[in-house]
C-alpha cells in the first residue's frame, strides 16, 4: 500500500448551495487547496470535511464506485441490462453472471472497491492527522464534530471493504499508511467499523439547522450501525442500534410508497441532494424508455422474477402459471400490490401520460429480444422498465441531468433491520411488529409466521420493499444464499406481439454464483506493493 500513495495531498472542496425553497448542505466540486491552507479558517474546514460527503453519492445507486456504476440488481434474479457488447451497465455485468470465474486476483472483479477505498481512507487520515497539527486554535466541540463526521465516513469506506473481504488491512493514522501492514481479522475489521461508527453516535448532533441542514447526525450513524452490524453478525447491536432509531419518534414512514424513496420526507434519515448545475446525475438517461425521446436509454430492466415476488394486493400470491404458456393473454397486473406499481413500469401502466405498450414495435415501450442488437438503444429485454427511483417529471431526459436525490438510508430499512436482528435473538413478536409496520403502509395483512417461515417472509419483504436501492445482493452474499439460489438458473420476461404474452428465457444461458466470490480477492498490485499481506486462502 505504501508505494501506492506518494503524492502531496490536495483537497477537493465543496462549496454550500443555498436552496430558494431552505437552506441545505450541497456539494458542488469547486477549488483543490493545500493541506495547510485548509485549516486557517473555519469555514475552509467545513468545505474539506463537505468533500467527504460526496462518498454517499458515489457509492450510491447514482454514482460509479459501488460497482462500477451497475447496479448490482443485475448480479441477482432481479434485473437485466439488455446489451451484449462490452463496457458497464451493458455487457459486462451479463458476462459476470454467466462466467463467475471472471473475478480474479488479477481484476478484482467490477464490484471490487479495494484502491478506491483505500485511497478514500488515506484522504481521512490525512484530516485527522492535520487536526492534531493545525486544528489546536479550535474549541474542541467543533474538532470533535469534525472527527465524528470523518470517523462515520471512514467507518463507511471500511464497511464496503468488509462486506467484500474477510479481514482486511486496517490504517487509523496517516502514518501507518506509509509502512507495510499485514490484513487484520475479519473481527478486527468489523470492530474498527463499529468503534468509528459509535465516535460518530456519541459526538453527532440530533439535528442540526441552516446551512449545515444535510450533515449527519446521531440517528444516521445509528441507522447506519443497524445495517453494518447485520453484516458483522452483531446482532445485539444491530438491534440496539435499530431500536433508538424507532423510539426517537424523529422519523415515520411516508403514506405513499412512491415517495418513500424520494427524499425530503419523513422517512429520509440519511440523504444526498443533487441540483441542475451539479452535482446532478444521469440515471434519468441510462434506464428511460427510448420513447422518452432518448435513445440511449433502457439499458437495464425489471426481469419477471422480481415481478412475481409480488403479493396480490390482498396479501395471496398470483398463480402465474397460466402465462408460462406460448399464447397467453396479459396477465392481471392491477392485482397485485402498490409497490409493484411504483416500482415498475409494465405494460398497460402510465409513465409520463403515456399508456405503455413495452411489445414489439411498440411506439411506448419497445422491445427487443436479447442479443439481436449489440445495445439496448432505449428497448426492454424483459418486457418492462425501471419506475422506481426514476423522475417522471423529467421531460427533456436529453438536455436536462438528473437531480433526484439519493437517500442512503430511509425508515423502512431501519425498520426492517430491527426485524432481522430481532429474529436472530429469538425476539420474534419484535421481528414480526417491526416487518408488519412496513407491510402496513401498503395495506398488506399482518404476517403470523415464525422461525424458518418467518425469515422466509422477511426476504422477501425486504426484497420488494428495498427493491432496486442496492441491498439486494449484498443481502444475499451475508445470507451465503447466493451460489444456491443463483446458480444454473435463467432469468425471464415477456415477449408481447399484439395482445399475445410470450413468456420467454432473456439469458439464452445459465447464471452462476461460485461460492468462492463470498470473499473477493486482495488485488496482485497490493500482494506486490505490501510485503506483509497475505492473500485470502480461497484464492491462494
Amino acid at each position: 500500500m505504501k508505494k501506492i500513495f506518494r503524492t502531496l495531498l490536495y483537497v477537493t472542496t465543496a462549496v454550500i448551495f443555498f436552496s430558494s425553497c431552505s437552506d441545505w448542505l450541497d456539494l458542488t466540486p469547486t477549488d483543490k487547496i493545500t493541506d495547510k491552507a485548509v485549516w486557517e479558517n473555519e469555514s475552509s474546514v467545513d468545505l474539506y470535511v463537505n468533500g467527504f460527503y460526496t462518498y454517499l453519492h458515489q457509492y450510491s445507486q447514482f454514482g460509479t464506485a459501488q460497482a462500477s456504476g451497475n447496479l448490482t440488481e443485475s448480479l441477482t434474479n432481479t434485473f437485466k441490462y439488455g446489451s451484449y457488447s462490452p463496457g458497464h451497465k451493458a455487457g459486462h455485468p451479463n458476462e459476470y453472471v454467466f462466467n463467475p470465474d471472471l473475478i480474479t486476483t488479477q481484476t478484482g472483479g467490477f464490484y471490487s472497491v479495494w484502491s478506491d477505498a483505500y485511497n478514500k481512507i488515506r484522504r481521512m487520515n490525512e484530516f485527522l492527522d492535520a487536526m492534531e497539527k493545525y486544528g489546536a486554535e479550535y474549541p474542541e466541540a467543533v474538532k470533535t464534530k469534525w472527527e465524528a463526521q470523518v470517523r462515520f465516513f471512514r467507518s463507511f469506506i471500511y464497511f464496503q471493504l468488509a462486506r467484500r473481504h474477510n479481514g482486511v488491512i486496517l490504517y487509523t493514522s496517516l502514518e501507518e499508511m506509509t509502512k507495510d501492514k499485514a490484513r487484520s481479522t475479519n473481527e478486527e475489521t468489523w470492530d474498527l467499523v463499529e468503534q468509528d461508527i459509535d465516535f460518530a453516535i456519541a459526538n453527532l448532533p440530533e439535528a442540526w439547522t441552516g446551512k449545515n441542514q444535510g450533515r449527519l447526525t446521531k440517528y444516521a450513524a445509528l441507522a447506519f450501525k443497524s445495517r453494518a452490524m447485520l453484516f458483522a453478525e452483531r446482532w445485539q447491536a444491530a438491534y440496539i442500534a435499530a431500536d433508538a432509531v424507532i423510539k426517537s419518534n424523529k422519523f415515520a414512514l411516508v403514506d405513499d410508497y412512491e415517495q418513500a424513496s424520494k427524499g425530503g420526507n419523513s422517512e429520509a434519515i440519511l440523504e444526498y441532494k443533487y441540483n441542475i448545475i451539479g452535482p446532478n446525475h444521469t440515471f434519468d438517461k441510462d434506464y428511460v424508455p427510448m420513447s422518452d425521446g432518448w435513445e440511449f436509454g433502457g439499458l437495464g430492466t425489471p426481469t419477471q422474477e422480481m415481478v412475481e415476488s409480488y403479493e396480490k394486493a390482498d396479501g395471496t400470491q398470483m398463480d402465474w402459471t397460466p402465462y408460462y404458456t406460448a399464447n397467453a393473454t396479459r396477465p392481471p397486473y392491477e392485482e397485485l400490490e402498490p409497490r409493484f406499481k411504483a416500482t415498475v413500469v409494465y405494460p398497460g401502466s402510465t409513465w409520463k401520460n403515456k399508456v405503455m405498450e413495452n411489445s414489439v414495435n411498440g411506439k411506448n415501450g419497445t422491445f427487443m429480444a436479447y442479443r439481436e442488437q449489440p445495445m439496448s438503444y432505449g428497448h426492454t429485454t424483459t418486457g418492462y422498465f425501471l419506475r422506481k427511483l426514476m423522475d417522471e417529471t423529467l421531460i427533456d431526459v436529453k438536455g436536462i441531468p438528473s437531480t433526484q436525490s439519493w437517500v442512503e438510508i430511509r425508515y423502512a430499512e431501519v425498520l426492517l433491520n430491527k426485524a432481522e436482528a430481532a429474529y436472530r435473538l429469538n425476539k420474534m413478536s419484535e421481528a414480526r411488529e417491526a416487518m408488519n409496520q412496513v407491510r402496513a403502509r401498503v395495506d398488506l395483512p399482518a404476517k403470523s409466521s415464525s422461525g424458518d417461515e418467518f425469515f422466509e417472509d422477511y426476504r422477501n419483504e425486504r426484497k420488494v420493499e428495498l427493491a432496486y436501492e442496492g441491498h439486494l445482493f449484498w443481502d444475499m452474499r451475508r445470507w451465503e444464499l447466493a451460489h444456491i439460489e443463483y446458480s444454473n438458473y435463467r432469468c425471464h420476461g415477456f415477449k408481447i406481439t399484439g395482445d399475445n404474452y410470450e413468456y420467454i428465457d432473456v439469458d439464452y444461458q445459465d447464471r452462476k454464483f461460485s461460492a468462492k466470490n463470498y470473499i473477493l480477492p486482495i488485488p496482485d498490485a497490493e500482494l506486490a506493493n505490501n510485503s506483509l499481506i497475505e492473500q485470502y486462502d480461497n484464492w491462494k
